[in-house]
């Protein structure tokens, strides 16, 4: 990054000064939820928005319970950061691997426990609940790379080929959509069927059922169409 970061008063991109300070509190917000919830400890885990072609990250290192509007820190799609003058999160790559190749609007990196010991036991997280559909099937494991380099984005990338979530090896998740709360469903959600198959998996002498191919097709077409409708 050879740029000098310029500040929120800068217009930066053109967008609205507005826009993007209300898409930093929401992804403030969310990062708070990642430790409320106990998916992350500390400062693991990030989080990301993209508002047009600005995409805002957590920082490194800093605690998100002291992160105020003036901290704000954006990077364009190239990495070179424009916004803020915090150092952006070391896992900066995988997270614009994402917004670069997907329809990504937000990612949620997280440490989650459950599903952190999944990645270290399989290469595919069994479906063992309807709610894989909701992922675009079977949730892949990511093969290991060292954290924050380019070896890792790849690596997830094709883990997430036709899924909106994957598992890193021996690390942790990463779930993306097209908002914050539906990115952060997501986690929640995967961190959920993991914790339930190791429930299932450890009954001695039993073997999860797990669903079929057509049954989680099905599953993820109806859960498409899940929630409330516009009545207008």
């Amino acid at each position: 990054m050879t740029d000098q970061p310029r500040d929120l008063d800068d217009n930066t991109c053109d967008l609205r000064k507005g826009e993007i300070a209300r898409a930093w509190e929401q992804l403030v917000a969310t990062a708070r939820r990642t430790v409320a919830d106990r998916l992350v400890v500390g400062t693991s885990g990030n989080v990301s928005v993209r508002v047009g072609d600005l995409v805002l990250v957590t920082p490194s290192g800093v605690p998100y319970d002291r992160l105020a509007p003036g901290d704000v820190t954006g990077v364009d799609l190239d990495g070179r950061q424009v916004l803020g003058t915090l150092t952006p999160t070391s896992e900066l790559p995988m997270h614009l691997a994402v917004h670069r190749t997907t329809d990504a609007r937000a990612v949620v990196h997280t440490h989650a426990v459950h599903a952190t010991a999944v990645s270290t036991l399989l290469t595919e997280l069994p479906p063992v609940h309807y709610m894989t559909g909701a992922l675009g099937g079977p949730v892949r494991v990511a093969p290991y790379a060292t954290y924050g380099t380019e070896e890792l984005a790849r690596n997830l990338l094709d883990a997430l080929t036709g899924r909106t979530a994957c598992l890193l090896q021996n690390h942790g998740t990463l779930t993306y959509g097209a908002t914050l709360d539906q990115a952060y469903d997501r986690t929640a959600q995967l961190e959920w069927m993991c914790h339930l198959w190791l429930t299932a998996a450890s009954v001695p002498g039993r073997t999860p059922n797990l669903l079929t191919e057509e049954q989680i097709r099905e599953a993820g077409e109806k859960l498409s169409g899940y929630g409330q409708r516009d009545a207008r």
